[in-house]
């Protein structure tokens, strides 16, 4: 059977995103969203818990919603996740963020009063990623992590 990763959030952004540009001019647009949980406490009521996502967006459909994307809005997500991997003062450190390949504007109004909706997605997604792994300067491990091939049958830790 294939493997498969996928994910599709709607949240709100937690603060204004975050637009650069890579050395190849290629857009990148990265933002926070915060999805609330409803779960019951030990008291027997319900109270939402907030759970935070980082997501990565690329190519020309960020760099076109990024002026859109401002604290409180709303937005639906399809993606997947990636984890980053580095060194940093002799610590192997990792971080899971969602690389986005869809995402819709949902019910929030733009500063004039009218409402501003859409559907972006990022048809060269793939290609806008694996310019954004090799151009970008981010610590990268100087040896591979290991993967779970590398473990014995009782290192694995489920």
């Amino acid at each position: 059977m294939a493997d498969l990763n996928m994910v599709a959030l709607v949240g709100r952004l937690v603060r204004d995103c975050e637009l650069k540009y890579s050395k190849s001019n290629g857009a990148i647009v990265r933002f926070s969203v915060a999805v609330n949980r409803r779960r019951m406490d030990e008291n027997s009521k319900w109270v939402d818990e907030a759970n935070y996502f980082d997501c990565v967006y690329f190519g020309k459909a960020a760099e076109s919603v990024s002026q859109y994307l401002l604290k409180g809005r709303q937005v639906a997500i399809g993606g997947e996740l990636r984890q980053n991997r580095w060194e940093s003062e002799g610590q192997t450190r990792s971080k899971v963020e969602i690389f986005v390949n869809s995402l819709t504007l949902v019910g929030s109004q733009n500063q004039t009063g009218g409402a501003v909706q859409g559907s972006y997605q990022n048809h060269n997604s793939e290609m806008a990623q694996s310019r954004y792994a090799s151009q970008i300067q981010s610590p990268v491990p100087s040896e591979p992590v290991s993967g779970p091939e590398d473990f014995e049958e009782d290192e694995i830790p489920f």
